[in-house]
């Protein structure tokens, strides 16, 4: 069997890694590379496989740099089944859309950019209109069962406890005499973490692929998660302010809105008006309330035998329209805006960035990774002035950074789950920059006595 790995290897982003066995050919996951618009669309464009040659797709979850590139493949030939888990095939229903909808704006910033040279245009490598027939290939399966992908590849799907519905993949693959079993990480998740159960202990496989964001990097405890909301929300009241957190819309809106409601609920904190404006956000925390299959004990006893929903209380709005968002810029006591995007990029965020950013009352809470050189590095990082919208604005606002939110399994996290796997001789270190991959890999051979240890790099083949 051949194992190359043509995207998100040695970065975080753009996870695609191809199986070629018995004459047939499995793609594990499809991502997109992120980053600046023209380096990310010239890494995207290029097909280091011919679609159409590809048999099947198993996808780990519907995070796009893991999904995100399906319908460029589908409408480039790709007609085999995109294999998931059903969460995953409801969440890339409203992912896909919105990511092909951002993808249709970069083309179009591109296009004229490259005018002011007197170049010709770029299309969007996907449109809105190229999801519908990527949807239509999506074969949901539950986890814990076994169902054959191509011959000789059979797949179950466990919990990764990363996000809704993600998957760590099991491959047992049979090649003539040979039967072995393979395990893909996908994205790890950590334990103890809301809303989700923890990450399923593979008990035996000899091929360990493996991501390593945090390779090298511990998170703080999810055990703090309660208190330190608390005590954020009630001085950002006691000064009279708004809480502006920028979040991602899947995951981390869910995890803080459920935050929220503990705290609601055991008067922790004042009653004050929540807001969550992203359409996006929005229709996932729809998705979320679709699957309590995928929640962990205590959320589903919530859930289903109090017939209580954290997703939506009293306190809890969700914004849609334009006009709706613009009139939250007319707040004046405190309140809480959940808003995306993450980084704070792009999305409704910029204008409560805009509007909340110079007050010395209000709060900005940082909840997730900040990518450098994005406008959430530099607020985080206190590079003041910033600029949004092209004009500039001094952080006046207190600036808290919580890392307790983070859904990728910190170094101890991901020592200790390969750590359980039996049996195993070969792992491939993949989505993590060359440091966090290097330290997990040294780990690995010498305290975990593995025999052969890659860290492979974009193109890199093995035969395993």
């Amino acid at each position: 069997m051949q194992l190359s790995f043509l995207g998100g290897a040695d970065e975080v982003t753009g996870s695609k890694h191809l199986l070629e066995v018995n004459g047939y050919r499995v793609l594990l996951d499809c991502g997109l590379c992120q980053g600046h618009r023209w380096e990310a669309y010239q890494k995207n464009k290029e097909l280091l496989v011919e679609p159409s040659k590809i048999d099947a797709l198993i996808l780990s979850h519907a995070h796009i740099d893991h999904s995100g590139l399906i319908p460029y493949y589908v409408k480039s030939g790709f007609k085999g089944h995109i294999h998931s888990t059903f969460a995953t095939r409801d969440l890339c229903q409203v992912m896909l859309l919105d990511s092909a909808y951002i993808a249709e704006k970069d083309a179009e910033y591109i296009s004229q950019k490259l005018a002011k040279n007197k170049l010709k245009p770029v299309p969007a490598l996907s449109t809105v209109a190229d999801v519908e027939p990527a949807l239509r290939l999506f074969h949901a399966v539950n986890y814990n069962r076994w169902f054959e992908a191509v011959p000789g590849v059979k797949v179950c799907f466990v919990d990764a406890g990363h996000v809704l519905g993600s998957a760590i993949v099991l491959l047992e693959i049979t090649e003539g005499k040979r039967t072995f079993r393979m395990t893909f990480s996908g994205d790890l998740g950590r334990n103890g973490l809301p809303i989700l159960r923890d990450p399923t202990i593979v008990e035996q496989s000899e091929v360990l692929i493996v991501e390593s964001t945090y390779g090298n990097r511990e998170h703080e405890p999810v055990a703090n998660i309660r208190e330190n909301v608390k005590k954020i929300i009630n001085d950002a009241i006691g000064r009279g302010g708004k809480i502006i957190i920028p979040a991602f819309a899947l995951e981390r809106t869910q995890e803080m809105i459920y935050a929220l409601h503990q705290l609601f609920e055991a008067n922790e904190i004042p009653e004050i008006p929540i807001y969550v404006d992203s359409p996006l956000a929005t229709n996932v925390t729809e998705v979320f309330q679709m699957h309590p299959e995928c929640y962990d004990q205590e959320v589903f006893q919530e859930f289903l035998e109090k017939q209580s929903n954290p997703f939506g209380f009293g306190r809890l709005t969700y914004v849609t329209t334009k006009e709706e968002s613009m009139a939250l810029n007319g707040l004046r006591e405190p309140a809480i805006i959940i808003s995306a995007s993450g980084m704070c990029e792009a999305g409704r965020i910029l204008h409560h960035l805009k509007n909340n950013l110079e007050d010395p009352r209000n709060t900005i809470l940082l909840v997730g990774y900040m990518v450098e050189g994005t406008l959430g590095y530099k607020i985080q990082e206190g590079l003041s002035p910033v600029h949004i919208f092209g004009d500039p604005y001094e952080i006046k606002a207190k600036v808290i950074k919580m890392d307790e939110f983070s859904a990728h399994a910190g170094a101890s996290e991901l020592r200790a789950w390969i750590g359980q796997i039996k049996g195993l001789k070969k792992v491939f270190l993949v989505h993590g920059e060359k440091s966090a991959r290097e330290a997990l890999g040294e780990y690995i051979r010498e305290q975990l006595h593995v025999p052969e240890v890659n860290l492979p790099v974009l193109k890199d083949s093995y035969q395993v």
